[in-house]
């Protein structure tokens, strides 16, 4: 089969024919029809975050067709549409037991730990596969395995109750799902802040208020438009210092910003003035969990959340064009999801 695969860590990825997957016994095996293109990819590329073993097949964000099942599997059948939870996990460690699987002691990450979805196939245990409704297209069921399943744990993790407010800094993937699902959630206003107005007027249709934080200090905006109070839960989606800070200076008393942007630098906060003052609370998310994809595939059916506009565009399995995409979301963009369809 056919699969782009990261070689070298600051390389190009490259085209290669290697074997299809084999199965164990708890296993099925995909024909993938959709693998989103993540900046988190941008990152493995780089090798600003390590993968392994190398060569490795990337891609997190996977949806497609079960052509094949391991002797074990039962509850699941050859030709059903499915979408594919990126941790793969043991089910049996203290972890797993307790339902934050993202920490499973033997657990491996499609397309960073082992091979993903940048292929024609990929095979996975079946506990890692949820049937995808006829109703969302593959594209739409592929990105939502990692920008929308994160954003909804983020939300999660922040505790988010309805007739809160909330800001989201950044309107990538992560960012135009996490303000239509804070909105399904009953938040009472959703703020979006980014730098580009093509994704903020896409925040703005979607019901959000915009701000522009190239035209004025976000924090500063959060504080006027809420009457002096500040947002009860904000989102980070960028991982910079500088948006962490902001995204934090911007909460109300007792707020809680969730930080789930990947940065390399570290965030200042001043304890007594910024925390122990408000009572304010920082909360990491990492990944999402297993249980909590049901729900966001319920949300899709009911219209609560739409990632037509999040898919930009659709590229074939090409080594350059996937290159071209990766290269471009290492810069602020106006694409939001690029998605492979082999």
């Amino acid at each position: 089969m056919k699969a782009v695969r990261l070689i070298e860590p600051g390389q190009p990825l490259e085209l290669q024919e290697i074997p299809t997957p084999t199965l164990g016994p708890g296993d099925v095996l995909v024909s993938v029809k959709a693998a989103g293109i993540c900046h988190s990819d941008a990152h493995y590329r780089a090798g600003r975050s390590s993968t392994h073993p190398l060569p490795l097949t990337l891609g997190h964000e996977v949806a497609g067709v079960i052509v094949e099942v391991g002797s074990r599997v039962g509850f699941l059948k050859v030709g059903e549409r499915v979408c594919l939870h990126y941790m793969v996990t043991c089910g049996i460690c203290e972890y797993c037991q307790r339902g934050n699987e993202q920490f499973c002691k033997n657990g491996k990450m499609i397309g960073k730990y082992r091979d993903g979805g940048y292929a024609e196939y990929i095979a996975v245990p079946a506990r890692s596969v949820f049937r995808l409704p006829d109703e969302i297209p593959f594209e739409h069921g592929a990105v939502m395995m990692c920008s929308s399943a994160t954003s909804l744990h983020a939300l999660n993790k922040a505790r988010l109750q309805p007739g809160e407010t909330v800001a989201v800094f950044g309107l990538g993937g992560l960012g135009i799902s996490a303000l239509q699902l804070a909105q399904a959630y009953g938040a009472r206003q959703v703020y979006a802040v980014d730098i580009l107005p093509a994704k903020l007027a896409l925040a703005s249709s979607l019901g959000a208020i915009p701000i522009n934080a190239v035209e004025t200090d976000p924090v500063a905006e959060l504080r006027r438009l809420t009457a002096g109070r500040g947002v009860d839960v904000a989102l980070e989606l960028i991982g910079l210092p500088i948006t962490m800070e902001q995204a934090f200076k911007s909460l109300a008393i007792l707020g809680r910003v969730a930080i789930a942007g990947i940065g390399e630098k570290n965030l200042e906060i001043a304890p007594y003035h910024d925390l122990i003052n408000r009572e304010a609370e920082v909360i990491g998310v990492s990944d999402h969990l297993a249980q909590e994809i049901p729900g966001l595939l319920d949300w899709a059916l009911q219209g609560k959340l739409d990632l037509n506009p999040v898919i930009s565009r659709t590229v074939p399995l090409d080594a350059e064009t996937i290159n071209q995409v990766l290269d471009n979301l290492e810069q602020p963009g106006p694409e939001i999801r690029v998605v492979i369809t082999p």
